[in-house]
């Protein structure tokens, strides 16, 4: 420690070690603290409780319903986004006529904050003085216009579809920087051996894609396990709580209903979930290698 204690490098690099330790371990400790405790209104924390606030949020129907829901928004939006991205960004890595402003296109939902795309889309889905209605009225789709949100399960898969829609660039982003990467020797040499146009995808694009795909992968579930604004601003949960997940079951039972300690204890549950799929990430991949 005295050796530590007297090497430069150490006191240099200390208020880098100091400054990770305030702005994340001590919120971690907080929410902690709030989680066994009672915590008024105003966030006063008054009494140790114990496990409680874990206990009433799993007797609680609704939060069980969210936690599942969450799972399944994560697998249909993920693995949507990675299935319409993929060829995406296969086509804007080929050179053609206005590929740039094809590019630019892609990404311009991700230059718009999730809450405004969320606004925009709820416009565009109402159901009085929604876009879409209005077109496929004047299509001759729709006889009088149709309530969008009225069901949970409409409403839900229609929340889905815009965290695909808003999830695309930054994926798109990440695998054509692994593309760009790849050499064009290969698939020269692929195709003087006789390779098909599908033998070279599945043989060479997709191995040496595979590690971008792996970071999208990683980053987008945790990235739309954590998605607030698109659910709030849409439904805020609704209709009859059909459409919460985990992050907006959370935020309305800390700051509407005032139960800050079950909020609490409904994030450190979160926590667990993210650090556990990492965790058990990490340790596939590296048996792989």
């Amino acid at each position: 420690m005295r050796i530590l204690l007297r090497n430069p490098a150490f006191w240099l690099i200390l208020p880098s070690l100091l400054l990770p330790l305030l702005i994340i371990a001590y919120p971690i400790f907080d929410v902690f603290r709030a989680s066994t405790h009672y915590v008024t209104r105003l966030g006063m924390i008054k009494g140790f409780i114990g496990l409680d606030n874990f206990v009433e949020l799993f007797q609680d129907p609704i939060f069980i319903e969210s936690l599942i829901r969450t799972i399944w928004w994560t697998i249909f939006v993920v693995g949507g986004t990675q299935l319409v991205a993929i060829p995406v960004a296969l086509i804007l890595s080929e050179d053609f006529w206005g590929r740039g402003v094809v590019r630019v296109i892609i990404m311009l939902p991700w230059a718009m904050s999730l809450a405004m795309s969320a606004i925009v889309w709820k416009w565009t889905f109402n159901g009085q003085f929604g876009m879409l209605n209005y077109l496929l009225e004047t299509m001759g789709i729709l006889d009088k216009p149709f309530i969008w949100f009225a069901s949970a399960e409409n409403a839900f898969m229609i929340e889905i579809f815009v965290g695909i829609i808003v999830s695309i660039p930054f994926t798109v982003t990440i695998l054509l920087g692994g593309l760009s990467s790849i050499p064009r020797d290969i698939y020269e040499a692929a195709e003087v051996d006789g390779a098909t146009e599908l033998q070279r995808f599945t043989r060479l694009t997709l191995p040496l894609l595979k590690p971008f795909i792996n970071i999208a992968l990683v980053l987008n579930i945790i990235y739309v396990f954590n998605s607030f604004p698109i659910i709030w601003v849409m439904t805020r949960g609704g209709p009859n709580n059909g459409t919460h997940i985990l992050i907006t079951y959370i935020y309305q039972r800390a700051f509407e209903f005032g139960k800050i300690g079950q909020g609490a204890a409904g994030s450190i549950i979160m926590l667990i979930i993210l650090l556990t799929f990492s965790i058990l990430y990490l340790t596939l991949m590296r048996e792989k290698k």
